[in-house]
């Protein structure tokens, strides 16, 4: 397979999350490229978004499965239109993701051309920007498929790092309800805009406030808040008998819904009540864990650099299967400008992934 070349395939696709018809295509363009191969190849379609599953065996407990999506963020025309420049590709999704989508056919590329006595599979979901809805229905569908290991590419931006932990997103919307009354007589109403405020000032009493133009923590590894999205009020001379906001939360493995849950309720205005929007569960990996080492090892022959574990506060689609056990390793190329309109991969990165990728599944087909 030539790595590079689907790379610049995949980008041409404008799959931007939602997009079913360029997703569709995009789908089966994959499927295309395994025909009259011994992969088995399933466009599995979801009441969200489909999700392309590839595999060499008909069985679901894996030695080894790869986690992608090829759904993108909005960008502009020229955006799909991928550019090489100065050892670097431009174009949306290059870094996020499609660059490492097309790492993992080429894995099992590799594996079913060479015959690897490994069970293997690759999920590629097409919704991953807003959710991961098409995942979840996915797991839903097959609640026995398992894997060993997990190798998970989406957490990009440094090669030199490999990625030990994850925080757990929770969202939490808040809901205010007040009186309405005319702007000239707020005494006669209840504004739901100042409840919404006032209980915001009270959150912030117990997750700071972060900012660029502030001084940085050394240590981010804490639980964090910020304010997604504010709603409330009609016009301008009316006070609001409604507002809502929604709050994005990033848990460490030290903390618990439970706790949050808890912060929140001494939080709240009269008026004000929260609702649980979705909760998942942090990944942390064992830094010492011999599959990861082992990948460590080969990752540094390859590169001729040593790497680091780092932690990250976003989230990952391979939780789904660190809760069932598996162990996850979160390593992905290097880049910057992720959902951004510089977007861009480099090159030599991108094919360090899929040599190291070869040389542990090498290794783990021998024992």
């Amino acid at each position: 397979m030539d790595l590079m070349q689907t790379v610049e395939d995949l980008i041409r696709f404008r799959t931007e999350t939602g997009n079913e018809a360029e997703i569709a295509k995009a789908a089966q363009y994959i499927k295309d490229k395994f025909a009259g191969t011994d992969t088995l190849v399933e466009i599995f379609q979801t009441t969200a978004s489909p999700v392309v599953f590839l595999r060499n065996c008909d069985t679901l407990d894996f030695d080894v499965v790869i986690l992608g999506h090829i759904d993108v963020v909005p960008a502009a025309d020229e955006m799909f239109v991928p550019r090489t420049e100065n050892g670097k590709m431009y174009g949306r999704g290059t870094l996020d993701m499609k660059s490492f989508a097309a790492v993992a056919l080429n894995s099992m590329d590799y594996v079913v051309r060479h015959k690897l006595p490994i069970k293997f599979g690759v999920i590629l979901s097409t919704d991953e920007e807003k959710g991961s809805k098409s995942t979840a229905s996915f797991m839903a569908a097959y609640p026995n498929i398992s894997a060993k290991i997990v190798l998970d590419n989406d957490v990009g931006g440094d090669i030199t790092k490999i990625v030990s932990k994850c925080k757990n997103p929770v969202f939490v919307k808040l809901i205010a309800t007040g009186k309405e009354a005319h702007g000239s007589t707020p005494w006669a109403g209840i504004d739901a805009n100042e409840l919404l405020m006032k209980t915001w000032q009270n959150i912030r009493r117990i997750y700071p406030y972060y900012a660029a133009d502030l001084p940085q923590p050394k240590d981010t590894w804490f639980d964090t808040v910020h304010f997604a999205k504010i709603e409330g009020g009609q016009v301008s001379n009316i006070i609001s008998n409604y507002a809502e906001a929604l709050l994005d939360f990033r848990l460490t493995e030290n903390s618990s819904v439970e706790n949050l849950e808890s912060n929140l309720q001494k939080c709240l205005e009269k008026g004000v009540e929260y609702k649980i929007v979705s909760a998942s569960t942090p990944v942390v990996m064992d830094e010492q864990n011999p599959d990861i080492l082992n990948y460590k090892r080969f990752a540094e022959g390859i590169m001729g650099k040593k790497i680091e574990f780092e932690h990250i506060g976003g989230a990952t689609d391979s939780r789904s299967f660190a809760v069932k056990g598996s162990t996850v390793i979160m390593h992905s190329g290097t880049g910057d400008g992720m959902h951004a309109s510089g977007e861009y991969v480099e090159i030599e990165s991108v094919k360090q992934i899929a040599d190291i990728q070869i040389k542990f599944l090498e290794h783990l087909s021998k024992r």
